[in-house]
């Protein structure tokens, strides 16, 4: 039986199913697939709004070996542009940078404006003649693609045609409303990076459930054991666990950092632990947040970037820089310790006579739930 066809063994009942077939992890055709139907027909993140915190800023991304420019414009928005010249294609910038004109190509010097309008293009008439007849300026403005922030996070939908972010997600949003207030980054320490030798897919697998806590997690079982955790899978495009017994970190002094404000008391205890498919992964406590962004590098590889916010800026709180640094040391322990299972998975993909594996009808809904999610993407990107 061929790869599409053990699809189907996927979306039948969670006590029946199937896991993805190997080749979902390791054959670069198959990566190559899911690049389009999978990652960029839906909301995919590629970037942080922290990291282009003023206008003028501009950041460059690779997404898949697509290269991007992050910008925020003159009024704030943030926007995503192909990092590409329009003229012969050229890479426009290849560092973080604060533009402060326009972006300027370095082959033949035409220019944009942060709004990605071709501003000017000089000697395109020759010497000295900066237009031509023939040269439909406002046709040639950078290509920008459909972009969307949420919780600092920077989503694209490449191929333009997912139904917004909004009403992809609207039962997540919904969810965490109490959350929709201002994310203040912790610093450079609550920046961490994660080279993972493994698919992206374990990563976003791994994360969705608790299963795993008492073995390989000991340190934060100890506390929130895995009878404390419940699963969260009844939507169609996100999944994970929440804990009943979040315990705030405190200093020596029995001081926890701020809260976020207003918050009802359903959060005095709980934490929730989201992946929006297909490739960020969220967290959020009553004192601090964090996201993780999954870049897939190939089909054995991804790169995590973590990123830690707290209620209150860093810059004026410095009373709490030791407890935003333990929180950090915290989850970069719990993080690591996940790195030992997914790219354990990823050596057992290569077994030939594993079928994907079965799936705990109590416990692996959420895994579940993605697998039958990256099988409906690959079969919808089949369809004529």
């Amino acid at each position: 039986m061929n790869v599409h066809a053990r699809l189907g063994a996927v979306q039948t009942t969670l006590d029946a199913a199937r896991g993805l077939p190997n080749e979902h992890y390791v054959d670069p055709r198959i990566f190559a697939e899911e690049k389009w139907s999978v990652l960029f027909a839906n909301w995919s993140g590629v970037g942080f709004g922290k990291d282009v915190p003023e206008a003028g800023d501009a950041k460059p991304v690779e997404f898949l070996g697509m290269p991007l420019l992050i910008v925020r414009d003159r009024d704030s928005s943030i926007r995503v542009f192909q990092n590409t010249c329009r003229h012969r294609g050229m890479t426009l910038i290849s560092e973080p940078t604060r533009v402060r004109g326009v972006i300027r190509c370095p082959y033949h010097s035409w220019c944009y404006g942060l709004n990605g309008a071709l501003r000017t293009t000089p000697n395109v008439g020759g010497p000295g003649q900066n237009t031509h007849p023939d040269l439909n300026t406002a046709d040639l403005g950078l290509i920008e693609i459909r972009s969307h922030v949420w919780r600092d996070v920077i989503f694209v939908n490449v191929d333009g045609h997912a139904p917004p972010f909004e009403e992809v997600h609207a039962d997540l949003i919904e969810r965490w409303s109490e959350f929709d207030q201002e994310l203040h980054h912790g610093g450079a320490d609550s920046s961490l990076q994660l080279d993972v030798k493994a698919n992206w897919k374990l990563a976003v697998e791994n994360y969705c459930e608790s299963y795993h806590l008492p073995l390989i997690h000991p340190g934060l079982n100890s506390y929130s054991r895995l009878e404390d955790h419940y699963n969260i899978d009844g939507f169609g495009h996100c999944s994970g666990q929440g804990t009943l017994v979040y315990r705030q970190l405190t200093d020596d002094n029995g001081t926890a950092m701020p809260d976020f404000p207003g918050l009802s008391g359903t959060w005095d205890e709980s934490g929730e632990y989201i992946a929006v498919y297909p490739n960020v992964l969220f967290g959020v406590q009553r004192d601090h947040a964090f996201a993780i962004l999954l870049n897939p590098v190939d089909c054995e590889r991804t790169i995590e970037q973590v990123e830690l916010y707290y209620a209150v800026e860093s810059a004026r709180t410095p009373e709490f820089d030791l407890l935003r640094s333990r929180n950090a040391e915290l989850w970069k322990t719990v993080f690591e310790e996940d790195i030992f299972v997914v790219e354990g998975m990823q050596k057992g993909r290569h077994g030939a006579f594993f079928d994907g594996g079965c799936f705990s009808p109590a416990m692996d809904g959420p895994t579940y739930n993605f697998h039958r999610w990256v099988t409906l993407q690959v079969e919808k990107g089949r369809t004529p």
